[in-house]
């Protein structure tokens, strides 16, 4: 009886080599873009110290309750877990190195987070984020700019249709007012509660007004709002923000219920979303956390960041069939006869040299089996060398593409060696140049 094959783990998805250009076209775009803010990546470890979370996202949060892949190292006794979310784990590195000494900081991150949910479409439990933060900024002009900034990435991504919801969630004792008032509140309707609202009614009652359970939602809708309770400062602040965004032609609407997950927020809090992702549309989320730093063991410091759900937005860019990427490679280098396995060595590496993406053709099969494999390639161009190409010098090149009939090389070509690496350069750079 055969052995049953491993499989991979529950929510945590290979991503093969069709799917990954796509990747690798988002990821590109996105780092030009934070470029042109003037932020640098930095690269945290994927573990962390436990305490580093439950400290900085809060012990009550679903994340640290009932979310974290958390483990003891047998070596030493350490308490470790696969990070949640980056920000706790970046804040720790801007701490330990003194990031932020002498000036505030401008960062960003890229990788995969952990959390032990039940796998659906857009909810996985190893995905991925880019993950940005602002550190040592106190002003509105920095929240409105990182909003200002993502309306600008989803122009690059050709993604209409995103919307933006807004909320100012005060200050430490302007929540605590709030939150010991929605308590009595919901303290009051406890009957009416289900099993989470009543779970989280005394460790974590923001979240119920979060909920999703459509029983809730005229309850919640007539909860204490948080804006009855915001100081004057709070609100000149989440004033300044919306001011600065309706300069900018930036169209948001106010939601008191947003609250996002995680008890290091405070003032500004915002989420971009999606109606083509079901339940889970949201594709980007954030706000400013000024006590983190503090919290964490640093000195006080005002910040703010948000993350993106890679896998959310690269479903986007699919459905939306938008973007076209560019091909598996440039050239595809066949050889046919005696001697010419060699000279296909010499002319791929000589192409290289030039800038181009080549595949070699490894091992000895028919000329036809050859064409199928470099069609098959994504290949811009076949570089062929037979036995006649190795006796007068040359290579034959044909375009492998759609429209080929337009381009160059339409025809099967023969080409000097010393002019084909110029030549396919050439080419390439009048085919298609956006995708290059």
């Amino acid at each position: 009886m055969a052995k049953a094959a491993v499989a991979g783990v529950r929510g945590m998805n290979d991503v093969l080599p069709d799917e990954t250009p796509l990747w690798e076209w988002f990821e590109a775009r996105v780092a030009d873009w934070l470029r042109s803010y003037g932020y640098r990546q930095i690269r945290t470890p994927v573990v962390e110290h436990t305490e580093v979370f439950v400290k900085g996202i809060g012990e009550v949060t679903d994340i640290v309750e009932k979310e974290m892949y958390s483990f003891e190292d047998r070596l030493n006794g350490e308490q470790l877990t696969l990070r949640p979310e980056f920000t706790a784990g970046v804040v720790r590195a801007a701490i330990e190195h003194n990031l932020t000494y002498e000036a505030p900081r401008r960062l960003w991150s890229i990788g995969p987070v952990f959390r032990h949910e039940r796998p659906q479409r857009g909810r996985y439990r190893q995905f991925h984020q880019v993950n940005v933060e602002a550190l040592g900024f106190a002003g509105p002009d920095v929240d409105a700019e990182m909003i200002v900034m993502l309306a600008r990435l989803w122009r690059i991504l050709e993604l209409p249709g995103l919307r933006l919801e807004l909320n100012c969630l005060g200050q430490a004792d302007e929540r605590a007012a709030h939150r010991a008032d929605l308590i009595d509140y919901l303290r009051r309707h406890e009957t009416s509660l289900d099993a989470d609202a009543r779970r989280r009614l005394h460790s974590n009652p923001l979240r119920i007004l979060d909920t999703k359970n459509p029983a809730l939602q005229a309850l919640v809708a007539a909860a204490p709002h948080i804006s009855a309770y915001l100081g004057a400062d709070s609100r000149r602040h989440f004033e300044a923000v919306q001011s600065l965004l309706a300069a900018a032609g930036i169209g948001f609407a106010i939601n008191s219920r947003l609250v996002r997950g995680l008890d290091y927020y405070n003032l500004t809090v915002f989420e971009w979303i999606s109606g083509d992702l079901g339940s889970q549309g949201t594709v980007c989320g954030g706000g400013r956390y000024d006590p983190l730093i503090e919290r964490l063991g640093g000195r006080p410091t005002p910040a703010i960041g948000f993350a993106l759900g890679v896998e959310r937005l690269v479903d986007l860019l699919r459905a939306a069939g938008a973007v076209e990427v560019a091909a598996g490679c440039d050239v595809y280098v066949l050889h046919q006869g005696g001697g010419t396995q060699a000279r296909a060595f010499v002319v791929a590496e000589q192409l290289r040299d030039a800038g181009l993406d080549v595949i070699l053709h490894a091992g000895e099969a028919s000329l036809k089996s050859q064409m199928k494999k470099a069609d098959a390639s994504g290949a811009e161009y076949a570089v062929i060398i037979g036995e006649a190409e190795l006796a007068d010098g040359t290579a034959a090149v044909k375009s492998l593409r759609a429209g080929a009939s337009t381009r160059a090389f339409a025809q099967q070509t023969a080409v000097a060696l010393d002019r084909l690496a110029d030549s396919l350069v050439e080419a390439l750079a009048a085919t298609e140049p956006e995708l290059r």
